[in-house]
């Protein structure tokens, strides 16, 4: 609980004068490497933070959906109203998915939320409320926690967002937000939707500064580089006269051949994921035998591909990597999310967190006269009931 002075439940009893029947928390997420991957079949490494949503909520008979939230305040609609543009979409998308699914009933529900998650920072806050709104669906119409699928409800919850809420994401934030294990990230092929965990070295503590930039999923820029990536697929698959599912499938010597063949814009997305899935696999092999210089080479290297390659960084992240290889303690760090803004991710020696976090924040505030927004956390669970 963020405030220490209120939880879902009495959010919901304060709003709706009545018990809640369920109540879930899920984490927000942050993507340590593999940017860009996922929608593309290829590979990331996220791990949930401690940071959370939670909602409490009861069905209702009567096909309406109430919601309160803290943050966010109240919003009112018919289950089966088109989309709204508010963040109620988030909840009414799930409930609808899963009760296509044949899950849960398709009727209203009553709803409160607590978020601690940053909206707009690439941090998964819409994730993270898909899979505590499922979790507690499910638990007010009888599904045990114990029964869940939870690779399937990730699929799910990844369909509300696409087909409701209007963002085509891929998989990786309602996997993350749903399957992973405390103290480790998940090594997740997107193509396959095949994960394992990768545990964390001890001692080192996960670091997210906000770059004040605020970006919206469902601005120009993201539809353009899924768009620039179909492109650079269709161009692959005609010059290489060859069958190829995504742009995961190619290989290092398959992008130097496709030089002539695409576009520079076309071949520039393709050498990103190409190369990023690469660090993907570099970096979970390093933390596999405690290489942390290794890995967080594989860091800054994605932050320069991200930059050059994909065009995504803004010069508040490409700042906040830049100082933090400079800073003592610092492993490795990236711009992490969708880009245009959003945050960075820093790995960093526990015993020298708070002095980083300082002299990174002072530098920040040197060069763009503001304080920056920072978050220490460590890698942990994936959603539950509460």
């Amino acid at each position: 609980m963020s405030d220490g002075a209120i939880d879902a439940r009495d959010l919901f009893a304060q709003a709706f004068g009545a018990s809640a029947a369920a109540a879930a928390r899920a984490p927000g997420r942050v993507n340590l490497i593999g940017e860009h991957t996922d929608y593309n079949g290829g590979l990331v490494l996220p791990a949930a933070i401690e940071l959370a949503t939670r909602v409490a909520l009861r069905v209702r008979t009567d096909g309406s959906v109430r919601g309160c939230s803290r943050e966010r305040g109240e919003a009112r609609a018919m289950l089966h109203d088109p989309p709204s543009g508010d963040w109620l979409d988030y909840a009414r998308g799930t409930a609808r998915v899963l009760a296509s699914a044949g899950l849960v009933r398709a009727a209203g529900f009553e709803i409160a939320v607590l978020s601690d998650v940053p909206e707009g920072a690439g941090l998964s806050s819409s994730a993270a409320l898909e899979a505590a709104t499922a979790l507690a669906l499910l638990a007010a119409s009888g599904k045990p926690e114990v029964e869940l699928d939870r690779p399937a409800l990730a699929r799910l919850c990844q369909r509300a967002e696409a087909e409701f809420a209007g963002v085509p994401c891929g998989i990786m934030d309602q996997y993350a937000v749903l399957c992973t294990e405390p103290g480790a990230a998940l090594l997740l092929d997107c193509a396959r939707v095949r994960a394992r965990s990768v545990p964390l070295p001890p001692g080192i503590e996960i670091l997210i500064f906000d770059t004040g930039v605020s970006r919206r999923l469902r601005s120009g820029g993201y539809a353009e580089r899924r768009a620039e990536c179909e492109r650079a697929l269709a161009g692959a698959r005609s010059a290489l006269d060859r069958s190829l599912e995504s742009l995961s499938d190619l290989r290092d010597e398959d992008v130097e051949r496709l030089t002539p063949a695409l576009d520079p814009v076309a071949l520039r997305r393709a050498r990103h994921v190409v190369s990023e899935n690469e660090r993907v696999r570099a970096f979970a092999a390093a933390l596999a035998v405690g290489d942390l210089s290794r890995a967080g080479a594989a860091m800054f290297a994605s932050h320069e591909s991200l930059r050059v390659d994909y065009e995504v960084t803004v010069r508040e992240s490409d700042a906040l990597v830049e100082d933090s290889a400079a800073l003592p303690g610092c492993v490795g760090a990236r711009m992490t999310g969708a880009g245009w803004g959003g945050c960075t991710v820093h790995l960093v020696e526990a015993a020298r967190a708070g002095a980083f976090a300082r002299d990174l924040s002072g530098r920040f505030r040197a060069r763009f006269g503001r304080e920056p927004r920072f978050w220490r956390t460590r890698a942990a669970g994936g959603a539950r009931l509460i």
